[in-house]
């Protein structure tokens, strides 16, 4: 994934065969309805609000529960929710950034600093770990919808930084400020993504033996795990043939 965390192409491999396919559902309704918040209630009109509805299409959540997050927008004026974002270090020094979504910041605070702690890591400061991490655009697309050939031609006539088919997807990384023209551009052929966003991408990652990996894995997980938790990104390196032994437990 060129510098990419894999973490991000485990969790979308193993997200639709998860058990806690609620807690998935959940967390897309929140970006849904936050996303329709901020901005108009029509996909077409609000990238963010696109976004989101695309991923949870991708995970399978149906259209009803789409739709009632939209309408939770409007319905519940009074419930706001803050983007917070944590950085810190978890098992092995490995530096991670914690976006969440949360109508309680004490609450979110408490849960992931004592999950930082169960594992042998540590809560930062602001600019901790965020300084080993640059912003840019991924755009994670199901290989069975274009080839390697076609979707790097896409890529490279949008206007895209880089384009990878060797993980579970393909991905076009963007600059952060290019990123909604080339998804513009790539959406007139594809309307579909596994995901799209801006992802914080690690400058150099970290190689760790089997066992470490798979203990700082469960870290991760148990990060996404909360419900206040939006996204986690590390700068661990994992080599694909990791990738289908994971996604395959």
């Amino acid at each position: 994934m060129a510098g990419h965390s894999h973490w991000a192409g485990i969790k979308h491999r193993k997200g639709r065969a998860d058990k806690q396919r609620s807690k998935i559902f959940s967390k897309f309704s929140k970006e849904i309805t936050v996303a329709a918040k901020l901005g108009s209630r029509d996909p077409d009109m609000n990238p963010r609000l696109r976004s989101a509805i695309q991923a949870a299409r991708a995970s399978n959540m149906p259209k009803d529960n789409i739709e009632r997050a939209i309408s939770k927008s409007e319905a519940n004026k009074n419930l706001n929710y803050d983007s917070l974002m944590y950085e810190g270090f978890g098992p092995e020094k490995i530096a991670i950034i914690v976006e969440t979504l949360t109508d309680n910041k004490n609450r979110t605070a408490s849960n992931i600093r004592t999950i930082f702690q169960k594992f042998g890591g540590n809560l930062g400061e602001s600019g901790v770990a965020a300084h080993q991490f640059k912003q840019v655009g991924v755009i994670r697309i199901d290989k069975k919808k274009i080839s390697d050939n076609k979707i790097l031609e896409l890529a490279i006539d949008g206007g895209a930084e880089d384009c990878l088919s060797n993980g579970p997807h393909h991905e076009v990384i963007t600059t952060k400020d290019n990123f909604y023209k080339v998804k513009i551009e790539i959406e007139k052929k594809i309307q579909d993504f596994v995901s799209s966003g801006i992802e914080w991408l690690p400058i150099n990652k970290i190689l760790l033996d089997k066992e470490k990996t798979k203990s700082v894995l469960n870290f991760l997980e148990s990060l996404e795990n909360d419900d206040d938790v939006q996204h986690v990104y590390a700068n661990l390196a994992i080599d694909n043939n990791f990738i289908e032994k994971v996604s395959a437990t």
